[in-house]
């Protein structure tokens, strides 16, 4: 990993390693970097994983095993963007495999960290300067948990 741009650090309870390949067996283009022992100096028993580098389509992380002190909440989020519906299906149903679904695209996944899977065209459409659009989309985008493109597309076109 080079020290170009940003790293997000995720704070796990043990769970760092598996983490990272839950996380790189659904995100394609994902590898996985260092993965960081403790010594005998610890914390925690020697040998056992302290952090693991990763990266997810071009995304750098740090799976950090810093213990049951800091969980994660929805504050914070990651959105993936989806070109078709098969792409948000996918997303979708892995991301939230242990986890619980929400509502306008919002998935917690089985580590408790949340996910937007947004299609592409979603910040067109609920962003467009007709606001009759906009409205439109925002309306039926608010009815969804997962978000289906057909009917926010109808919505966006007043069918």
């Amino acid at each position: 990993m080079t020290t170009d741009g940003f790293t997000t650090c995720l704070w796990f309870d043990g769970q760092a390693e598996e983490a990272a390949n839950h996380y790189m067996s659904i995100f394609k283009n994902s590898r996985l970097g260092r993965v960081g022992r403790t010594t005998e100096a610890g914390p925690g028993p020697a040998g056992s994983v302290l952090a693991v580098e990763f990266e997810l389509n071009g995304q750098k992380f740090v799976g950090l095993n810093g213990g049951p002190m800091f969980t994660f909440n929805e504050s914070i989020s990651f959105q993936v963007f989806c070109s078709d519906q098969e792409e948000v299906d996918h997303y979708w149903s892995r991301l939230s495999e242990g986890g619980a679904e929400s509502q306008c695209g919002w998935v917690k996944d089985k580590f408790g960290v949340s996910w937007q899977v947004i299609p592409d065209t979603l910040i067109d459409m609920i962003s467009d300067p007709n606001p009759e659009k906009a409205a439109r989309t925002t309306a039926k985008m608010l009815t969804m948990a997962k978000l289906d493109i057909a009917a926010l597309r109808k919505a966006y076109a007043g069918e």
